[in-house]
């Protein structure tokens, strides 16, 4: 296939895109051998870089023996040893995996999960998923119904059920200072205000991202926040899941971004980082109490035909060998220092640029027309987008969308895969650098 040839492809939009070639490490090249820069590891996926040969190795080894065993019919040791790893890596008492195929699959089966688990042992009057405003879970129906970001939900709110949302804790917007506790419990209070207003015994789970995603641009919550939630959660009998699907597999410094705060959820959905890019793969891991009353009960009444597909295990456990072998959580955390000097340095030289957030590496800056105002760029302008092909010309990929529900807000995410080295976050700052002076001419800011 050649650039401009008809495509029967559809997905966001008809214009096409130079045809991928190959790709190693951090870059990637078209077929006409033009280089890029991977820095959001496409999707914040490909967390250990493109062709590491490790894991294509075992892959291959895993193809020789068989590709697919169904999991009503046999076990297989690739998908059973990724399991027991995994656990091992969640914190204690998380023992029990149930592996999809991506992050929708992966949130969508937490919440079931925890429906299955209140009917099993007799409060089954707890339905409601609260959720944050703004946020992104998935796109399957069940995911958006606790997704908040307008643009993706609108279109389908009558197919869905409806859940309760709280307000997401950005501080920097609302003026608060993210480094005082009170402001961690001001938001935390948000949420024991709305357990108690729809009524605590109704209530089943409260899921979150430890930090921000696509909808709220790498947001770190402020001190005090999650651990004030998670006691909440206790105090009213409503499990905690945590959507690590972004964070998770060390992009942000720590196994899971909820290990930053020594969190304890009740279930833990991840996907992108497990499977890296190489295989679609994802996973739900429980704690041993939300599962065993459900296996006594007759079994978890969900499935996917490729859950526990022996490649894709055999893929992941290759994913999280190298993630320890190259000390990628090590890593992320010590170039995400150095990422943070970059954007607070590119914040100075260029106006625009209003705020700079994240951890590790995943991190994030904003657009605004005003700091002090915090107001944003005109939504007419689409920044989000023309920065995006701005950095693309240039040979940067970066991912950007909308901090303020979808409709303005424009941020850019810097997520690149953690083997990324200092000179290399180098050649990301200079074609930022480039690209913001391009775009701020266009502008006139």
């Amino acid at each position: 296939m050649t650039t401009g040839t008809k495509s029967s492809l559809f997905y966001l939009g008809g214009g096409h895109k130079p045809v991928l070639d190959q790709a190693r490490g951090i870059y990637m090249w078209d077929q006409d051998g033009r280089r890029y820069l991977d820095g959001s590891s496409g999707a914040m996926v490909c967390n250990i870089g493109h062709g590491n040969e490790n894991v294509l190795a075992a892959m291959q080894r895993q193809m020789k023996r068989f590709t697919f065993g169904y999991r009503t019919q046999f076990e297989t040791e690739a998908s059973e040893a990724l399991a027991t790893r995994l656990a091992g890596l969640c914190p204690d008492g998380h023992e029990k995996v149930f592996f999809v195929s991506g992050g929708s699959e992966a949130v969508e089966s937490a919440m079931k999960l925890a429906r299955q688990y209140a009917v099993t042992i007799g409060e089954s009057n707890r339905w409601k998923v609260i959720s944050r405003a703004p946020s992104y879970h998935g796109c399957t129906l069940g995911a958006l119904a606790v997704t908040s970001y307008d643009p993706l939900t609108a279109p389908f709110v009558p197919m869905m059920q409806a859940m309760p949302k709280v307000p997401a804790p950005r501080a920097y917007l609302d003026g608060l200072d993210p480094n005082d506790p009170a402001t961690g419990q001001f938001y935390a209070d948000q949420l024991d205000a709305v357990i108690r207003s729809e009524g605590p015994g109704t209530v089943l789970a409260f899921l979150l991202e430890p930090i921000g995603g696509a909808s709220t641009g790498a947001l770190v919550p402020p001190q005090g926040y999650m651990q004030a939630v998670q006691d909440i959660c206790q105090a009213h009998g409503v499990l905690l899941i945590m959507d690590e699907v972004m964070t998770g597999a060390a992009r942000t410094g720590r196994f899971l971004g909820g290990d930053h705060w020594n969190m304890k959820p009740d279930i833990i959905a991840m996907s992108k980082g497990l499977g890296a890019g190489y295989v679609p793969l994802g996973a739900v891991i429980a704690h041993e109490r939300v599962v065993e009353p459900v296996i006594k009960s007759g079994g978890f009444n969900h499935g996917f035909t490729y859950a526990g597909n022996p490649l894709a295990s055999a893929a992941g456990l290759a994913v999280l060998d190298e993630i320890e072998r190259l000390d990628l959580a090590g890593n992320a955390a010590r170039m995400g220092l150095h990422l943070t000097n970059i954007l607070t340095g590119l914040m100075d030289r260029h106006q625009i640029i209003g705020d700079v957030r994240g951890l590790g590496l995943l991190q994030a800056f904003e657009f605004m027309s005003d700091r002090q105002t915090k107001a944003p760029l005109p939504a007419r302008m689409r920044a989000f987008d023309r920065f995006l092909q701005i950095a693309y010309g240039l040979g940067l990929i970066v991912y950007s969308r909308r901090t303020r529900q979808g409709l303005e807000g424009d941020h850019i995410i810097i997520a690149p895969p953690l083997i990324i080295t200092k000179p290399q976050l180098d050649e990301i700052e200079v074609m930022l650098d480039e690209a913001l002076c391009i775009f701020s001419k266009e502008i006139g800011a």
